[in-house]
């Protein structure tokens, strides 16, 4: 059984082509893709964020009112960049958007990737402490978000407050708890992997990995999660872990999605590089008939490992269009593959 939702990276064009023309509709959509999602019985809707691009940025006004909106899916992003956050101010955010939402928040965060500008981080009042790198800080960023969501008191309070306090040291509000548990860690190399199992994050593993070995991606994205597990096991926690894992995957059961993705049924990985120095694996699209599509997905070493599986959509081809490829891979393709 796999847990089966959606990932979305926002994209909004004025594009004659794209349905998605502006913020507004990027947001408004994704609203309304999540409550078809649920109302199809797909299990989670996240959502990818970037900053100085025309994708969204600003994920918690969006999951409270996709929170409000919705009554048992998941509710997440793939990833926050923490280069950018402020972990107390992200606490408060978080704490509040999943308090509406009933508990139902599963925030994927992460060092980030290659963005628009050169160090946007900087121009968020952030950057690295003498001799430490950007990586550096965001995973001290994610440290404090995790100390902080654990609900206990640290701030001195003022002996003449505005409004009485509760005895003894103050902790960040509101506070959600449980929030703690449900943080994922992206991540792109094994070490990272490793190292979010030590910090008791769960593992968000998407479309792309730093090349370890040369080996097919799906392969070694299950070594990745293999190596998670081990290293989860090794820190002694007492619940159990989750991993994700993002595909493409497009069931062709119309002429339309024919038009759309037929020339990706011959698909195969691609190897780039995502900075100078960091060689990584990109993975397939998967784009067929759907006993074709059971067949390649069976084959796949990384989804038969995650518990979780994300579906990136093309958002700008429009709320309708989406939820048709997320009830495909539902109907389809999941029922044959165990995973309904």
């Amino acid at each position: 059984m796999k847990n089966i939702g959606f990932l979305s990276f926002g994209h909004w064009s004025d594009s004659p082509h794209s349905q998605t023309r502006s913020a507004s509709d990027a947001l408004l959509q994704a609203v309304d893709l999540a409550v078809a999602a649920e109302e199809l019985g797909a299990d989670g809707a996240y959502f990818r964020v970037h900053h100085f691009a025309r994708q969204l940025a600003s994920p918690f006004p969006l999951l409270a009112a996709i929170g409000a909106k919705t009554e048992r899916i998941e509710i997440g992003t793939g990833v926050i960049d923490m280069r950018y956050e402020n972990p107390m101010y992200m606490a408060e955010d978080a704490g509040a958007a999943d308090l509406i939402a009933g508990g139902r928040l599963q925030l994927g965060i992460s060092r980030g990737s290659p963005e628009q500008v050169i160090d946007g981080w900087r121009y968020f009042g952030y950057q690295p402490s003498e001799g430490e790198t950007e990586a550096d800080m965001a995973r001290k960023h994610a440290e404090v978000l995790l100390m902080v969501l654990q609900g206990k008191g640290f701030a001195e309070p003022n002996p003449r407050p505005m409004f009485a306090n509760p005895p003894g040291l103050l902790r960040v509000e509101p506070h959600s708890p449980g929030l703690r548990d449900r943080i994922w860690w992206g991540a792109a190399s094994n070490g990272t992997a490793v190292w979010a199992a030590q910090q008791g994050m769960h593992l968000m593993s998407s479309t792309l990995k730093n090349d370890e070995g040369g080996a097919p991606f799906h392969v070694q994205q299950a070594e990745q999660i293999r190596a998670f597990r081990k290293a989860w096991a090794e820190a002694g926690w007492q619940r159990e872990p989750r991993v994700s894992v993002s595909r493409s995957i497009f069931a062709l059961t119309s002429e339309l999605d024919h038009q759309y993705f037929g020339g990706d049924a011959g698909s195969a990985d691609q190897i780039g590089y995502i900075d100078a120095d960091t060689r990584a694996i990109f993975g397939r699209t998967y784009a067929a008939e759907p006993d074709v599509l059971v067949d390649q997905l069976a084959g796949d070493e990384a989804i038969a490992e995650a518990d979780t599986l994300l579906l990136t959509v093309p958002n700008q081809l429009g709320v309708d269009y989406n939820a048709h490829v997320i009830e495909n891979v539902l109907t389809h393709v999941a029922p044959a593959l165990g995973w309904r």
